[in-house]
């Protein structure tokens, strides 16, 4: 086998990296088109619900449309570009004079991979940010609801650590949230008809609190009125009562978002967060390996993209092999989906969840394209 010049790895990663760009802005602006009717639709019934707002909502979105497509585009990408150069017989003619087909798929592999790192390290981050000032403005403006206001029953219930009566022990509040109106941002977490139960490390009761109102502000629960009901069942007087807590009322109304509106930076310390205060973090990890498997996910693609488009023309079938490409990636993210439900419910480990599609696309490329260079 021998290595390829430098030039000529360059060409090919230079050509698929055009043609995933193509793809990349072809598909998210048709993607785009069909998510701005949509708004559109849903807007004409709300008055406050201007052509701007809309517009604004739908653009705050193209990050996280982008990420959605990024492994399409890549594979059509890929599967564009190396059929051009079959066609044109350049692989052809390289493979002619000695260089193997893992030499000139060196540039392109690289690529896919640094756009896989890019896409999770930068394009994330910012698409997560985008994406819940998005989500925000839809709330307000399309469907009237945002954050923990809208929850079914209208009572919100959170669990921490207590280290008041007991070193290891814990708190569970229940209350029904008092934040209202058209704000993007809270400072403070208002909660009505308060209770809270106090429990030991065995949860075991060690005290119970009524009150009618609690902030959360500064680190702490600020309980006003609050009636304390001891072991003996005896109720103390009417006190303000301040219950310490790591939460802040944007990790509460985060804790109900979706994970894609968190940045991938901040996501273990808020797993951490979330998971001490009682909530379930499952989504959140999940949303996170997804994340660290995407560069393994685009040279999976990538090597797809290869493996079904390299075949000569003048041997026929081409078509067909195209055809097969494209359905080989769809499976690949019906294969994703289902398997990111069975990690969302527990069925599966997380991990396994969000790295089998990938690792399994990349041992299906790897099978195809040892096939076609030695079989």
């Amino acid at each position: 086998m021998n290595l390829p010049p430098l030039t000529l790895t360059a060409y090919v990663a230079r050509r698929f990296a055009a043609m995933v760009l193509v793809m990349l802005l072809a598909l998210t602006g048709l993607v785009a088109l069909f998510d701005f009717i949509e708004l559109l639709r849903r807007a004409a019934t709300r008055q406050d619900a201007t052509f701007a707002i809309v517009a604004t909502i739908s653009g705050l979105r193209l990050p996280f449309m982008m990420l959605q497509i990024l492994p399409f585009a890549i594979l059509l990408g890929g599967i564009i570009a190396f059929w051009r150069l079959s066609r044109s017989s350049e692989l052809v003619v390289a493979r002619a004079a000695g260089i193997s087909a893992w030499g000139f798929l060196a540039g392109p592999l690289i690529v896919a991979i640094a756009i896989g790192v890019v896409a999770t390290t930068g394009i994330s981050p910012l698409s997560s940010a985008m994406l819940s000032r998005a989500e925000r403005l839809d709330g307000i403006y399309l469907r009237n609801t945002s954050g923990i206001t809208a929850l079914a029953g209208g009572r919100l219930w959170l669990r921490q650590a207590d280290r008041g009566l007991d070193p290891d022990g814990v708190a569970i509040l229940a209350g029904r949230p008092a934040n209202t109106g058209r704000r993007l941002e809270i400072a403070a977490l208002r909660l009505e008809e308060v209770s809270v139960w106090r429990l030991s490390a065995a949860d075991q009761p060690l005290q119970r609190v009524e009150a009618p109102s609690a902030v959360l502000e500064n680190g702490a629960w600020v309980l006003e009125g609050a009636v304390t009901f001891g072991a003996d069942r005896r109720a103390s007087a009417p006190a303000v009562l301040n219950l310490p807590t790591d939460l802040t009322p944007g990790r509460v109304e985060d804790s109900f978002a979706s994970p894609d509106t968190l940045s991938f930076w901040a996501l273990p310390d808020f797993i951490k967060v979330l998971e001490s205060a009682g909530f379930s973090a499952v989504r959140h990890r999940l949303h996170y390996h997804s994340l660290l498997a995407l560069p393994v996910l685009a040279a999976a693609m990538s090597l797809l993209a290869a493996a079904f488009s390299m075949r000569q023309a003048r041997r026929g079938g081409v078509a067909q092999m195209l055809a097969l490409g494209v359905a080989a990636g769809f499976a690949l993210f019906v294969l994703d989906r289902i398997a990111g439900e069975f990690g969302e419910t527990g069925t599966l480990p997380v991990v396994l969840a969000a790295w089998a599609p990938a690792v399994a696309g990349l041992m299906l490329a790897l099978s195809l394209l040892l096939h076609l260079e030695d079989g």
